[in-house]
């Protein structure tokens, strides 16, 4: 069978969401490729070993492949593509070159090459992501394995934004908690707040494709009796409360439904936010402090920004006062 990889240049704001549109197109999986990632200075805190070449990254920008079959249809497929990347500037995103390429490639080369981009990676004290044909071995009692198959949907769970989330979960979440994930895509915050030692977590996406990859995933990692996955918008299917919330998700998404994230938390209760490019970390602070939130932390990781905020005990008028 011939694949055809859809190769779209882009900019570091908008792979979340042009990552989304390839996804909504069909693709089971994507691979970024961002021009800055071999000049980025990493702090060697978790024994991580990089070896990365120049040549397999572009000089700007950042492309994301994806791959989609080859059919009659492919073109009108590809044609939709770019007019939906392209109406990304109506919500303030900034596509850069926005151009798309297209490349055939043989089922077996496909099937194999893309493996080559994924393997364990440590991406905090406690939790390590690994590919499901990867071999691993545990390197210590406290460590956290998250199994993955990327193929399913919506990357490897080592993105920025992803990192970031988990980081923060670990900070958070304490034995016994109910933890509601909003957009959870390929479930990985879930299964991570879960490890953490979450009593229940509620695990919410619009995508049927993310809903099926969630529950295989945690299936995967065997947490199905701990993690429901459900079919809604935002937090529409979900009553509450929470201890802790967590939302994965563009910026000028979070800002319209800080107000339902603020109801559906318990006092005291914790939420953490990202997806947030860094120009727009400011936007989105204002939007839950405006909702009652106290922000407790602030995370940065190469341009991306998390937020960890808090309802307070005593509700919105603790926290104008406070």
């Amino acid at each position: 069978m011939k694949w055809s990889e859809i190769a779209v240049h882009t900019t570091n704001e908008a792979v979340e969401a042009v990552s989304n549109i390839l996804h909504e197109a069909g693709a089971s999986g994507v691979v970024i490729e961002d021009s800055r990632e071999p000049d980025v200075e990493r702090e060697d805190r978790f024994g991580e070993l990089y070896d990365l070449n120049r040549d397999d990254y572009p000089a700007e920008g950042v492309i994301v492949k994806a791959y989609l079959p080859a059919t009659s249809f492919l073109m009108e497929t590809v044609g939709e593509l770019e007019k939906e990347i392209t109406n990304l500037a109506d919500y303030g995103l900034d596509t850069g070159k926005n151009t798309v390429t297209l490349t055939e490639v043989d089922e077996e080369d496909w099937a194999t090459s893309w493996k080559a981009y994924y393997h364990p990676v440590k991406v905090s004290p406690r939790f390590t992501i690994v590919p499901t044909w990867e071999d691993y071995e545990r390197l210590g009692t406290d460590e956290l394995i998250i199994e993955l198959d990327p193929g399913m949907a919506f990357g490897t769970g080592t993105h920025p934004t992803t990192v970031l989330c988990l980081q923060a979960l670990e900070k958070t979440v304490e034995e016994g908690d109910e933890v509601v994930d909003i957009g959870t895509g390929s479930g990985v915050l879930s299964i991570g707040a879960a490890l953490l030692g979450a009593g229940r977590v509620a695990a919410l996406d619009l995508d049927e494709v993310a809903v099926t990859a969630a529950r295989d995933n945690i299936s995967l990692n065997g947490l199905s009796d701990k993690i429901d996955v459900r079919h809604g918008n935002l937090l529409d299917s979900y009553e509450g409360p929470a201890r802790v919330a967590v939302a994965n998700i563009l910026a000028e998404v979070i800002i319209t439904f800080t107000d339902d994230a603020y109801r559906a938390l318990e006092p005291g209760g914790i939420f953490i936010t990202s997806g947030i490019i860094s120009q727009k970390k400011d936007l989105v602070k204002e939007a839950l402090l405006d909702s009652g939130f106290e922000i407790m932390e602030v995370m940065m990781m190469e341009d991306w920004t998390a937020i960890i905020a808090k309802k307070p005990e005593g509700g919105r008028n603790a926290a104008l006062l406070s």
